[in-house]
């Protein structure tokens, strides 16, 4: 089986996993109107710098692409958080029981884009928030959704922007993401990074995260770039 098959099944059953991918996208949970803007954010920065943000929302090549579509993020990681260092390995994390998801550290310049923009684009388009522990055709806990973080303030603000999108029905089921303190966060092999663009004609890719990045594009032009 090749390593990068996913969800990690025998290779007789994968085009039976992919033909569910479809059906899967097709149902896939979708907000009933544009998602609005979190009533609460901090402003943009006075000058150029680095920020942070780690974030969790199925499988992280998808999560990846998006991201690194997005202007003012300067880099998109794809990796591991909610484990230890001696279990954020691949194959370890893929049985479910390492306590890590699998993970994207969105790197960015805070004078371009604030945390509640990043947020609204981790909503909208990169992944189903009301999906619990599955993401399309993924399923276990090293899938589920969540928010990683850093400080008071991404705490604050993430919590805000998830109570206003339940308060408002924006989905038609509660939000699943998990708000959590960042533990660490550890990257992922070398052959996760960039596996979207590197491997745009892989099946899973096709079926499961271009049409994230697509959406990406319709939803949020003004923030929608080609990456470097």
């Amino acid at each position: 089986m090749h390593p990068l098959t996913r969800p990690i099944l025998p290779r007789a059953l994968r085009s039976v996993a992919l033909a569910l991918a479809l059906t899967a996208c097709a149902g896939t949970q979708a907000a009933a109107a544009p998602l609005p803007p979190p009533a609460q954010d901090l402003p943009l920065a006075a000058t150029h710098g680095r920020a942070s943000l780690v974030l969790s929302g199925g499988c992280f090549w998808g999560v990846q692409a998006v991201f690194q579509h997005v202007r003012g993020v300067l880099s998109a990681t794809s990796g591991y958080a909610g484990g230890s260092a001696d279990t954020a390995h691949y194959e370890t994390v893929s049985s479910g029981d390492t306590g890590h998801a699998e993970s994207v550290q969105v790197v960015y310049d805070p004078a371009q884009i604030t945390l509640g923009q990043l947020l609204r684009v981790f909503f909208a388009v990169a992944h189903d928030p009301t999906q619990r522990n599955r993401q399309e055709p993924d399923q276990g806990t090293q899938y589920r959704s969540a928010i990683w973080f850093g400080d008071a303030a991404q705490q604050r603000i993430a919590a805000a922007y998830i109570a206003q999108l339940d308060a408002a029905h924006v989905f038609g089921t509660p939000i699943a993401t998990q708000l959590n303190p960042l533990p660490a966060f550890y990257p992922a092999e070398g052959y996760h990074q960039d596996y979207a663009r590197l491997h745009p004609n892989d099946l899973y890719i096709v079926i499961n995260d271009r049409p994230k990045v697509e959406h990406l594009r319709e939803q949020f032009p003004q923030l929608y770039v080609e990456p470097r």
